[in-house]
């Protein structure tokens, strides 16, 4: 997973200059997502949706900076019971990397990791498995290096889960590819070498892959957290940060050489599909334990003719996000840990995350929330007192630039009424009603 990268911000999606070569070459052997989005328009909600198949809200990630509750079962959780030895490299932002908070990738489900709180550039800090430590080099480099001893240590072993969640190119952009000088001449070159960069570390793991043997049984999901930076190759109107389809149009490639073909998908798909899809994979008869958003998209990978008749949902701007400094942290955290001093961040273990807050009939009339039904998208846009309407035909205004709510009111009274319910249930959900009757109970 990349961090910022718009759906065509990629040599393979057609971007006028960014040259992607590894990323190119595995697409035209993947399974391509044409119609992918994030289930929010920024980063920590998300990654909590990939992680549990759940709309964010209902796992208390509101927003960017909030942490996942630790009664949420995590795909990396379901696939230790299948015998998976797990791990997390890269950017968290969905907890603590404190090793006793049961909001870290260590209590999370995950048996090695090293990983930051955000994203991080050049000689970032870091924890590796609640020892905190300053590392060297590119930030995405380390990611892909840390991730390879990884797998060479363990694929021979047993079976393995590995999340490679990039810093980049989120910015400042101070990291650089093999040619530090590219695209100078041209626009949002800082960002656009950190996308390169991102392609020459899938370089090495595709050759890393094949030198290990086990590039044709391995499956690789590569995506992004979010809409990228910069409007014009977003996919759609706006960018990160909107619930407009450039704010979550995101690249998504599947290459699973051993029972997949090079074909495109052109239904849409989700980040919350990712684990009810993994699962069905591994075991035909998965259920979840709890309320998902995500569907297996199974069906739709092996037959073109299957169409998604689960709606997407998306909701932001409920509440504010809350700012994570990386090295900032981390570097006070291995201070005091090394000179066996009181933790500066006790706040950061739990945050808010044995707290459940009530919701009345009104809550849900914050923010702006959006449901996908193809090829119609329903906006709700609360101000104040007042909700904005929007509806647009996505086939045929994919910019999303003319509003026909008025002139089809019934579709807008039925796609409304469903939106109105599930942020409802999501509430309830966000309230800790799945958690039930151990709404207090501790992963150990």
């Amino acid at each position: 997973m990349t961090d910022d990268q718009g759906q065509l911000d990629w040599g393979f999606a057609g971007h006028p200059y960014v040259k992607t070569p590894n990323l190119d070459a595995i697409a035209k052997k993947s399974v391509v997502f044409d119609r992918f989005y994030a289930s929010s328009p920024v980063c920590s909600p998300t990654r909590a949706s990939f992680l549990t198949g759940r709309h964010a809200f209902r796992t208390n990630v509101l927003n960017h900076g909030h942490y996942l509750r630790p009664q949420e079962e995590t795909l990396a959780e379901a696939l230790k019971k299948h015998g998976y030895v797990t791990a997390h490299f890269g950017k968290w932002h969905v907890g603590s990397v404190q090793k006793e908070s049961p909001t870290s990738p260590g209590q999370q489900g995950f048996d090695h990791w090293t990983t930051g709180l955000n994203f991080f550039d050049n000689d970032p800090y870091l924890s590796e498995n609640g020892i905190f430590k300053q590392f060297k080099g590119k930030g995405t480099v380390i990611t892909m290096d840390l991730a390879l001893q990884h797998l060479r240590k363990n694929h021979h072993k047993s079976l393995t889960f590995t999340l490679i969640w990039f810093p980049s190119p989120h910015d400042p952009h101070e990291e650089t590819p093999d040619n530090p000088n590219l695209y100078a001449d041209k626009p949002h070159a800082p960002y656009y070498r950190e996308i390169t960069l991102i392609d020459e570390q899938m370089g090495r793991l595709q050759k890393t892959l094949k030198e290990l043997k086990i590039d044709q049984e391995t499956l690789l999901w590569y995506t992004s957290d979010n809409g990228g930076l910069v409007h014009e190759h977003s996919g759609g109107r706006a960018k990160k940060g909107s619930i407009y389809e450039g704010g979550l149009l995101i690249p998504s490639i599947l290459h699973y050489p051993q029972k997949y073909s090079h074909k495109r998908i052109s239904p849409p798909a989700s980040t919350s599909d990712i684990l009810p899809t993994i699962l069905s994979l591994i075991d035909p008869n998965y259920t979840a334990q709890t309320t998902l958003d995500g569907i297996n998209i199974l069906p739709m990978i092996e037959d073109a003719t299957h169409h998604r008749t689960h709606p997407l949902r998306f909701w932001h701007h409920f509440t504010k996000g809350q700012s994570t400094w990386n090295d900032r942290i981390i570097k006070k955290l291995q201070h005091a840990q090394q000179n066996n001093l009181p933790n500066p961040f006790p706040e950061r273990v739990h945050k808010n995350t044995q707290q459940f807050p009530s919701h009345n009939q009104n809550s849900h009339q914050r923010g702006h929330a959006a449901q996908l039904d193809w090829p119609y998208k329903l906006h709700l846009i609360y101000k104040g007192d007042q909700t904005l309407t929007e509806l647009y035909h996505l086939e045929k205004d994919p910019l999303e630039k003319i509003n026909i709510a008025k002139q089809n009111k019934p579709i807008v009274d039925k796609m409304t009424q469903a939106l109105t319910n599930w942020q409802t249930a999501v509430l309830k959900s966000h309230s800790g009603s799945d958690y039930q009757p151990q709404k207090n109970k501790l992963k150990r």
